[in-house]
C-alpha cells in the first residue's frame, strides 16, 4: 500500500524543465549559460568555513533537537538587530532547522487539523512548490492567491471569499517573494493578521530571501517586526522561516530557523523530535558564526547589486523589466505570452536555461499567473550573468511567437 496523496504531487519545476529541453540540442558554439536554479554561487564566506574544523568533534554526538543554547541565542540577537525588536525567548520562540524547506514542510504536518472537513492551505501563485506538497501531503487542499502585474504583484487576500477562509488553517506568505521579489507592506500585514483572527488559521512566513536587498538603509519588512509594530505580542499564530542558504551562501549546510508563537514552536518541537531531524552540532557552530557576522551579508549584497545594475542595464530596451525590490530573480515578461516557448528557444539559439514563469504557478480562476513570464536567477558570477542577459536580449529581439 502506498499514501494515495502521493499521487496528487505534481512534478518539481525543474523535473519539467529536463523534459522540456528534452531532444534540443543547444548551439554548440555557445558555452552553457543556467539562470534557471536558485542555488546561490558566491563562494561561502570565510566566517563560516573556518567554524567547521574546530568543531568536528560534534559528529561523534547524538544532537538535541532544541540546538545549543548558544545557537539560539545567536539566531535571537541577530532577530533583534535586524528587526529592531526585542529579542525572542531563546527556550520557547527560536527553534534552528535543517533549511527552510524541510521546516516549511514538515511545519503543515504539525499545524494541519484533519478532523475537520476540508481543510485548506492558502498560499501565493506563483509559488515555492514546496508549499503545495506539504498542504497536500497533511490532507489539506491548496488555495492559490494569484499575483499579477496589473495588481503590482500584491498578496490579494481579498480574493477569497469567507466561506473559504473559514475552512482555512494555513497561510503561506513569502515576502520576498519568489519569483517576483515582492515585499509586504504593513498594511498588507494587518490584513492577513487580522484575518487570522477571526478565523483562527497560523500564518508560515518564507522570509529566505529577506537579506538580499538593494538599499542598505531601507531592509525589507519581516514578518516578526511587522507583528511587532502592531501590538502583537506574543506573535499570536505567527511562525517566521529563514535560512542561510541565500543569506550566507551556504545551501549546502542546511540551516535555518523558525520564530514566532510559542505555542506552535512547542508542537513542531514535539513533532521535530520524533521526526529525526536535530541539527549536527558541527553545521550547528557553524551557523553560529554567520549569524553573529554581518560583513559577509553586506558584500554579498553588493554583488547582487552589481549583477542587477549591468543585467537590467542590457535588458530594459528590449522588455519592461523591472527591478524587484528584494531577491535574486527577475521576473520577465516574454512576447506572446509562451513562456516555455520561449525558454525552449533561448536554450536551443542560446544555449542559456531559464525556468518558464507557468512552471511555478498554477491555474486559478482560469488563469496561470506565471504564464508569459521567465525567471533568471542571477546567481552566477557578473560576468556570467552579464553574458546570459545579453543573450536573452537577443532572443527576446528576434522572437516570434
Amino acid at each position: 500500500m502506498m499514501n494515495p496523496e502521493l499521487a496528487r504531487l505534481q512534478p518539481y519545476p525543474f523535473q519539467k524543465l529536463a523534459q522540456l529541453f528534452a531532444g534540443i540540442t543547444p548551439n554548440p558554439d555557445l558555452r552553457p549559460i543556467s539562470l534557471s536554479i536558485g542555488e546561490p554561487k558566491h563562494p561561502t564566506p570565510p566566517v563560516v568555513l573556518e567554524a567547521i574544523p574546530g568543531h568536528l568533534d560534534g559528529l561523534a554526538s547524538y544532537p538535541a533537537t532544541l540546538g545549543k543554547p548558544s545557537l539560539r541565542e545567536a539566531i535571537s540577537d541577530w532577530i533583534a538587530r535586524r528587526y529592531g525588536i526585542p529579542a525572542p525567548d531563546v527556550t520557547k520562540e527560536v527553534l534552528p532547522v535543517n533549511g527552510s524547506r524541510e521546516a516549511l514542510f514538515a511545519f503543515a504536518q504539525t499545524v494541519i487539523d484533519r478532523t475537520k472537513p476540508d481543510p485548506v492551505v492558502v498560499a501565493p501563485n506563483p509559488f515555492y512548490q514546496i508549499y503545495e506538497g506539504a498542504a497536500l501531503l497533511a490532507g489539506a487542499r491548496p488555495v492559490f492567491l494569484p499575483q499579477l502585474p496589473e495588481n503590482g504583484f500584491a498578496p490579494g487576500f481579498e480574493g477569497l471569499d469567507e466561506a473559504t477562509w473559514a475552512r482555512t488553517q494555513l497561510v503561506y506568505v513569502c515576502s520576498p517573494g519568489n519569483p517576483t521579489g515582492r515585499v509586504m507592506t504593513l498594511a498588507e500585514w494587518e490584513q492577513i493578521f487580522a484575518l487570522s483572527d477571526r478565523h483562527g488559521f497560523v500564518v508560515a512566513a518564507d522570509e529566505c530571501y529577506s537579506e538580499i536587498y538593494f538599499d542598505e538603509t531601507d531592509p525589507p519588512l519581516g514578518a516578526l517586526q511587522a507583528a511587532h509594530r502592531l501590538g502583537r505580542a506574543g506573535y499570536p499564530r505567527l511562525v517566521v522561516f529563514s535560512s542561510l542558504s541565500k543569506r550566507s551562501n551556504a545551501p549546502g549546510m542546511r540551516s535555518g530557523f523558525v520564530a514566532g508563537d510559542r505555542t506552535y514552536l512547542e508542537s513542531f518541537l514535539l513533532y521535530r523530535t520524533y521526526h529525526g531531524s536535530a541539527m549536527s552540532p558541527t553545521v550547528q557552530a557553524a551557523s553560529e558564526a554567520a549569524w553573529k557576522d554581518e560583513t559577509h551579508v553586506i558584500d554579498n549584497r553588493r554583488q547582487y547589486a552589481e549583477k542587477f545594475q549591468a543585467v537590467l542595464e542590457i535588458l530594459r530596451p528590449v522588455s519592461d523589466v523591472a527591478a524587484p525590490e528584494a531577491g535574486f530573480y527577475l521576473w520577465l515578461r516574454v512576447p506572446g505570452g509562451d513562456d516555455a516557448v520561449f525558454a525552449r528557444e533561448l536554450m536551443r539559439q542560446y544555449n542559456v536555461s531559464v525556468l518558464p514563469g507557468s512552471y511555478l504557478a498554477r491555474e486559478a480562476g482560469g488563469v496561470n499567473p506565471g504564464r508569459g513570464f521567465v525567471r533568471l536567477a542571477l546567481v552566477a558570477p557578473l560576468a556570467e550573468c552579464v553574458e546570459g542577459a545579453r543573450r536573452v536580449a537577443e532572443c527576446l529581439r528576434g522572437f516570434r511567437p
